[in-house]
């Protein structure tokens, strides 16, 4: 296993260019899938380019949050009271847990404070890295002039650490397959980590290389398996859901 630090604090502002937040987001045509149901959960697939709330924007009104309470016509019924205890971004596919009424939303929340909830991702990575397994840490920052992006900092960064397991590599273009563990749950953790490790992920428009955003469609992250406490019985679950990139 190798360990890998910070020692450097990012690019300062004036050597990016300005991200203004007038951000509308594409029309996502993929739906949300019910991976599982009963009168207190929801575990549901999020497909890669749909919100998980609506925006303050009224144009990003479209969301796993608006799709859930609404439904989702000649797909899913209508859940009145459906609370996202966690989110995943935009560009993000992947398991999210839902609360169905005021008990099991309470019950899910104090999970993911005490953070006794474990979450694993899958990700394709630029290029091939050399290690099977390791640990990124690297602490994280909001950049307030470049919103939405956060920055590596070590000054005014919280500790951020996420741990790395190789899966595959593959060739034409050289691209490594890798199953992620957050141990900390910074915004956009996984998105920079990879980018700081000089492995960023495909597809991503934030944290990227010269050729990285443009070797995938989609971002190419996806969260694969969630571990929890039902609400409800106190059964351990796991749940996993295949990625599709």
């Amino acid at each position: 296993m190798i360990n890998l630090m910070a020692n450097s604090t990012s690019q300062t502002p004036s050597e990016q260019p300005l991200i203004i937040d007038d951000f509308v987001a594409p029309k996502c045509d993929g739906f949300i899938e019910i991976l599982y149901q009963d009168d207190d959960i929801l575990l549901i697939n999020k497909p890669s380019g749909l919100l998980s709330l609506s925006g303050k924007n009224p144009l990003n009104w479209d969301s796993v949050h608006y799709r859930l309470v609404n439904g989702q016509k000649g797909l899913t019924a209508a859940f009145a009271e459906a609370k996202l205890p966690h989110r995943l971004d935009l560009g993000t596919s992947g398991i999210m847990i839902v609360g169905l009424n005021a008990i099991a939303s309470k019950h899910l929340n104090k999970q993911f404070q005490a953070r006794t909830i474990q979450k694993r991702y899958v990700a394709m990575l630029e290029g091939c890295l050399a290690v099977d397994e390791g640990q990124i840490t690297a602490p994280i920052a909001k950049d307030k002039l470049l919103f939405p992006r956060v920055k590596i900092c070590q000054s005014t960064g919280k500790t951020a650490v996420s741990e790395y397991k190789v899966l595959e590599r593959l060739r034409q273009p050289c691209r490594t397959l890798v199953q992620f563990t957050p141990i900390t749950g910074r915004t956009h953790q996984l998105r920079i980590h990879s980018q700081f490790i000089g492995h960023p992920i495909l597809g991503c428009d934030l944290y990227k290389s010269a050729q990285s955003e443009h070797m995938a469609g989609r971002l190419q992250l996806h969260a694969s398996d969630l571990y929890f406490e039902h609400p409800s019985s106190g059964e351990r679950i796991h749940i996993n859901c295949p990625h599709s990139f």
